[in-house]
Parts: C-alpha cells; structure tokens; sequence
C-alpha cells in the first residue's frame, strides 16, 4: 500500500524545503509533487489561487493534482505533496485515496504570523511576498476545525528539525485521514 503525505500550511512556511527532506530520506519509492508547478504552467488566463475568481481553475488544478497523485500511488510510490491544500480541497483526495486503497497523512505546517511573513517575504521575487497575502494565507490556516490536531506549530523550528517532527508524526499513525 502507498503511503501519500500531504504537507501544506501558509506560503512561507517551509513545505517545499520540508517535502523535499522527507522525500529524499524516505526509505521507499518516493514522489515529491509540488503543487506550484501545476499553477505555473497555467500560461494563460491564470488568476493567482488566493485571488475571487480562481475556484474554476483551482478545482481543475486540485483535479490533476489528485489525478498524478493517484498514478504515483498505484505505480507502488509513495508521494509527499507539497502545496496549499486546505481543508476545502481534501474531498477529492479522500475520494481517491477510498478508491485507490491508499494511506494519506495530512500536515499543516503552521509558524505564527510573524515568522510566516519574515519566512514569506524573505523568498525569492519569483514567490508569493506580498504581506496581505501572505496574511491571509495565514488566516486561512488559523482554525481547522475538526483537522486542528494536524497542524505543528513550527515557529521555532528550523526545516531539519521540522522534518524530524513530520517523519515521527506520519509513521506513528498521528495525522491519518480517514477516507
């Protein structure tokens, strides 16, 4: 059975830098899958994802997203996803994983505000900085509801160690979904 993980939080808050430790360590077939590059290959009549507007073309992203996933996960690879997967998004990959007969594991990787924007607006020119952004990318994060136990806090964490605390947490079982 594969293993998907699915690391999101706010922009700047490390998932990239995170997904690529935990891939690289793993001791299986792994896929590391950035979300990013599935929006920035919209050449076209792209609208930023955070921007009224974008729920068409975030749904037919989340859809490929899933769909790769899927493909990954029946070849035998487990996948680290990386990218804004909110709780709005998950139905579709609780339903592919229902069918796929696949584990998933949701992180939310979430440092407070001030380290999100220091983190965020530290990034490259090519990435998201702007500081209304970046907030409200936060705030979307700030209450998960019934999926509160799936965030780590980590403000004082450096992307080592955040790793470390994903890597315990998935293979204890501790951020399962159910489907």
């Amino acid at each position: 059975m594969s293993n998907v993980l699915i690391l999101t939080g706010p922009c700047g808050s490390g998932k990239t830098t995170v997904a690529r430790l935990v891939a690289t360590d793993a001791g299986r077939p792994t896929m590391h899958l950035t979300t990013d590059e599935y929006y920035r290959g919209i050449r076209t009549g792209f609208v930023a994802p955070y921007l009224p507007g974008a729920e068409r073309q975030n749904e037919v992203v989340v859809d490929a997203i899933v769909a790769t996933v899927a493909a990954y996960a029946r070849g035998g690879y487990d996948v680290v996803v990386d990218g804004i997967i909110g709780p709005w998004f998950l139905a579709p990959f609780r339903a592919a994983a229902a069918e796929g007969e696949w584990a998933m594991s949701y992180v939310v990787l979430r440092p407070d505000l001030g380290t999100t924007l220091r983190r965020g607006q530290d990034r490259p020119e090519t990435e998201l900085t702007d500081a209304e952004a970046l907030t409200g990318m936060h705030q979307a994060f700030a209450d998960l509801g019934e999926l509160e136990r799936h965030a780590i806090d980590t403000t004082r964490l450096d992307a080592v160690q955040t790793a470390g605390e994903v890597r315990k947490a998935v293979a204890a079982g501790t951020y399962l979904l159910s489907v």
